[in-house]
C-alpha cells in the first residue's frame, strides 16, 4: 500500500466542519481532499492519539470492498510543529456543483416527524425515509440497511444523522445519495498494544466486543441499539435481507489482505483487528 507525505502537498483554502480530530484541505494529483487528522484519545490515558485515521481508512475501503459506495480515502503522515502523525485524506465528494446535506437536515423537513433532526429513534428514521421526497425511497431504504450491516459488522458506534446524507446541486435542484463517509468511529480506534494483548488472551473481553459493545448510534425504544441482539431480533424485515446481501459478499481473506497491507500498525493490532472482524462475521451475521 503506497503510504504519502501529505506534506508533499499543497494546501488549499476550503474549510470543513465537524468535530473529530483537525481537517485541511489538500490536492492530491489534481484532486481535493480533506486531511483528517487523529483527535486526542481521551478515553485511553495510555494514548496521545486515536488511531482514528487507520479506522477511516480500513473502515471506507470495506465499505467498498462490499458493493456499498464511500469515500475514497488515503493513508499516509503529516508533520506539524515537529509532531508526525498518521493521518487520512477523505476524497472531496462537493464536486461539479454538489453541495453534502446531512440526513439531519431532511429530517427536518418531516413536518409531523416525532424528534428533530438529530433524533435517532430507528423507527423515526425509518419513517423519514420513507416520507422524505428527494430521492426514491425504496432506494435510500436499501442504502440505510446496507450500511447499517457493514457498520454492524466494523462495529461503528458514531452513525448518527449528521454523518450521512445527500449530494444537493443548487443548479439544477439534482439530489443523490452521498457516499458513505466518517467512519473514523470504527474498529476500536482507542485500543492500545496493551489493551490489544488483553483483548486477544481474554474470550471475555473478546465477546464483550462483540455482543455487547460497541452499540450502534441509532436508538430503539430509548435506548442505544446493541447490533447483536437488534439483528438476532429479526424485527426488521429490511435489516434481515440487508444482512443476508451483505454476508454474500464478505470475503475475509481479502479484508486480512487489506489490514496485513498497513505497516504503520503492528502485527498485535493487526492481529486484533483481523480477529475482531472474524467474530462478529461469525456472530453477527
Amino acid at each position: 500500500m503506497e503510504f504519502l507525505n501529505f506534506n508533499d502537498y499543497q494546501v488549499r483554502k476550503k474549510t470543513y466542519g465537524g468535530a473529530n480530530g483537525n481537517k485541511i484541505s489538500l490536492m492530491i494529483n489534481g484532486e481535493l481532499y480533506m486531511l483528517k487528522l487523529p483527535s486526542h484519545a481521551t478515553k485511553n490515558d495510555n494514548l496521545s492519539y486515536a488511531n482514528s485515521c487507520v479506522s477511516e481508512y480500513i473502515g471506507s475501503h470495506i465499505f467498498n470492498m462490499l458493493g456499498v459506495k464511500a469515500q475514497e480515502t488515503i493513508l499516509g503522515e503529516y508533520t506539524y510543529n515537529g509532531v508526525k502523525r498518521i493521518a487520512v485524506a477523505c476524497k472531496d465528494f462537493e464536486t461539479d456543483g454538489y453541495i453534502l446535506k446531512d440526513f439531519a437536515s431532511v429530517k427536518n423537513q418531516i413536518i409531523d416527524s416525532k424528534s428533530n433532526g438529530y433524533g435517532t429513534d430507528i423507527n423515526d428514521v425509518l419513517e423519514t425515509i420513507e416520507k422524505q421526497y428527494l430521492v426514491d425511497s425504496v432506494e435510500l431504504s436499501k442504502v440505510f440497511w446496507n450500511m447499517f450491516a457493514v457498520d454492524a459488522l466494523i462495529g461503528n458506534w458514531d452513525r448518527h444523522n449528521g454523518n450521512w446524507g445527500f449530494l444537493y446541486n443548487q443548479q439544477t435542484d439534482d439530489v443523490k445519495i452521498a457516499p458513505v463517509f466518517d467512519c473514523g468511529s470504527c474498529l476500536y480506534p482507542q485500543v492500545d498494544e496493551e489493551l490489544i494483548l488483553k483483548i486477544l488472551n481474554d474470550k471475555a473481553q473478546l465477546n464483550a466486543r462483540v455482543f455487547d459493545f460497541p452499540t450502534s448510534a441509532l436508538s430503539y425504544n430509548g435506548k442505544r441499539i446493541n447490533y447483536y441482539r437488534f439483528i438476532k431480533s429479526h424485527e426488521y424485515e429490511e435489516c434481515d435481507d440487508a444482512i443476508a446481501r451483505i454476508k454474500d459478499r464478505i470475503d475475509l481473506s481479502m479484508i486480512y489482505n487489506l489490514i496485513d497491507s498497513l505497516d504503520c500498525i503492528t502485527d498485535n493490532h493487526k492481529n486484533f483487528l483481523k480477529t475482531i472482524i472474524e467474530k462478529r462475521f461469525k456472530e453477527l451475521f
